[in-house]
């Protein structure tokens, strides 16, 4: 073993077993605890490790940086929508596609709402909820209580959807409440919502950094606007290879403006051939994922001008 290698090893000890504050070993009575940033060293106490941030600080931030890093550029399994509660096939990232349930609110696709309404019609019944059977014929009123019942319950996506009423109201201040607490509760999607509103200052003010930290979290969830998004951002910054990463993981969830920015991308050399067929295959993977013969039907009925009720 060459003294260099040595001398490596015997760093990676020190730092894994010993306080790098004073160098203590962590023996019977002494524990260590991890930096609470990064995984390189570890500490006696919070007094050794303040004592030590001067020369730990550089690393530390590298090393945070890193791993976050590999936490943001992991591929999601699915996008955060989830599956269809009735069909369970993935959820269309298109929201013209689905359709929130006013009484359980519930997501579902619009094949399954087509498919329901075309059994009511036949049989000429009162329109009931094809999730939870509650009756759906409700005034607006009654939609509003309902909602708030929800809400009551400390349902995420309920909160979500009364903060985007609340957007499209005008009221931001509440909208961002309801996103906040929704976001607290773990729902992703309000993650994308408030960096809409850091972005234009609306009910609170514009700032960049919690904008592209909101985008973030939305991404790491499986967000796939929010993911097309900071590939946006990145490459108005002049970060080409984390933007085309973003737009891969992007087109890989079925996102369709992440493919056309990615064929812009690849005209400019910013990404290769390998990489750019990969991402087009995931992508009609994704799209072909989230098809059915009910709506298939739907999607005609809507070209013919049929809504989701």
């Amino acid at each position: 073993m060459s003294a260099d290698n040595a001398e490596s090893e015997k760093k990676v000890i020190m730092m894994m077993f010993c306080c790098a504050g004073c160098g203590i070993a962590e023996v019977d009575d002494i524990k260590l605890m991890q930096c609470a940033a990064c995984d390189l060293v570890r500490y006696c106490s919070d007094g050794c490790q303040k004592d030590h941030m001067p020369h730990h600080k550089k690393d530390c931030k590298k090393r945070a940086a890193e791993l976050r890093d590999e936490i943001l550029f992991k591929q999601p399994e699915s996008s955060d929508d989830g599956d269809c509660p009735i069909c369970l096939l993935p959820l269309p990232i298109d929201s013209r596609k689905t359709i929130l349930t006013g009484c359980c609110s519930k997501v579902i696709c619009d094949g399954c709402n087509f498919a329901y309404i075309m059994r009511e019609c036949q049989g000429s019944k009162a329109p009931i909820c094809p999730f939870c059977r509650h009756l759906t014929d409700m005034s607006k009123e009654e939609y509003r209580r309902n909602l708030m019942k929800r809400i009551e319950a400390n349902d995420p996506e309920a909160m979500s959807h009364k903060g985007f009423d609340c957007e499209s109201e005008g009221d931001y201040i509440s909208a961002f409440g309801y996103y906040s607490k929704a976001t607290e509760l773990g729902y992703v999607g309000a993650h994308f919502s408030l960096s809409g509103l850091y972005r234009e200052g609306q009910g609170v003010e514009k700032d960049e950094k919690k904008e592209v930290h909101h985008l973030e979290e939305a991404a790491i969830g499986g967000h796939p606007k929010a993911r097309h998004n900071l590939g946006f951002v990145e490459l108005k910054n002049g970060r080409h290879a984390r933007a085309v990463k973003h737009l891969i993981i992007a087109a890989k969830l079925g996102h369709d403006m992440s493919v056309d920015l990615l064929k812009l991308c690849y005209r400019d050399g910013l990404v290769s051939k390998e990489d750019f067929a990969a991402a087009l295959r995931g992508h009609q993977a994704a799209a072909d994922a989230t098809k059915s013969p009910q709506r298939e039907a739907a999607e005609a009925f809507r070209k013919l001008g049929f809504r989701k009720s």
